[in-house]
């Protein structure tokens, strides 16, 4: 009997070992990334659409555009700055094509004087229709009977145009003279402001009244419509 229980214990142990070693083999498999026969890992679906296409970025409407400026004439400056250059790009056309231009028939433009920075004058443009229009680039001028347009500072480019609600405003500023000496000032006594669309097409021109002892000379500028007085003064 006695032989029997070990012969019998001897083998319980041999299978128990024997379980052991399978075990430990299975344990080893996962651990490696092996999975059992039979076995399946499901597979996470791109995400998609209504269709069951795959869904992929796509722009957003209303993609910017760019506009370029005519060539500004004999006031353009040739000292290496910019003033009265053609810019590279205009400024984010973000205004939706259905917003019109502001024109002389929806909008007021009046000039004034300004205490800082000395020789400046302030334009202000203000919606008086009932709808938003928008103030695209800058306004074209004209001192007197000027057959050139003044010259543009493309450093004051905006980031978007500016798109004015009914009674809002918007401003550019005007620099009269460059350094004393420089160049023979001129006095004048109207100026002509062009609104212009979003393909720099002319909208109508307003003829104003300017301050009284305003000189110009050829380092003069006008910067691009702002959204607000200080951005059109600090240049």
């Amino acid at each position: 009997m006695r032989t029997n229980r070990i012969r019998t214990t001897a083998l319980a142990a041999t299978a128990l070992a024997a379980a052991l070693s399978l075990t430990a083999c299975g344990g080893d498999d996962e651990a490696m990334g092996t999975k059992p026969a039979g076995s399946a890992e499901t597979a996470t679906p791109a995400a998609s659409d209504t269709d069951g296409t795959a869904q992929q970025d796509t722009p957003e409407a209303g993609a910017p555009e760019t506009q370029t400026v005519p060539t500004q004439g004999k006031h353009a400056g040739g000292n290496g700055d910019n003033r009265g250059k053609k810019p590279e790009a205009a400024p984010n056309a973000e205004a939706a094509a259905s917003i019109p231009a502001c024109t002389p028939k929806n909008s007021r433009v009046k000039v004034s004087e300004v205490s800082r920075p000395i020789n400046h004058l302030l334009l202000t443009v203000t919606n008086t229709g009932s709808k938003d229009c928008a103030a695209y680039y800058a306004p074209f001028l004209r001192f007197d009977d000027a057959q050139a347009v003044y010259p543009i500072l493309d450093d004051s480019k905006p980031q978007a145009v500016v798109t004015l609600s009914p009674g809002e405003e918007a401003y550019a500023g005007i620099g009269l003279l460059g350094e004393p000496g420089e160049d023979e000032p001129v006095q004048s006594e109207n100026l002509g402001v062009i609104m212009v669309d979003r393909n720099n097409k002319s909208k109508g021109e307003t003829t104003l009244k300017l301050p009284a002892e305003t000189y110009t000379d050829s380092r003069g500028f006008v910067t691009y419509w702002q959204s607000d007085v200080e951005n059109a003064l600090m240049f």
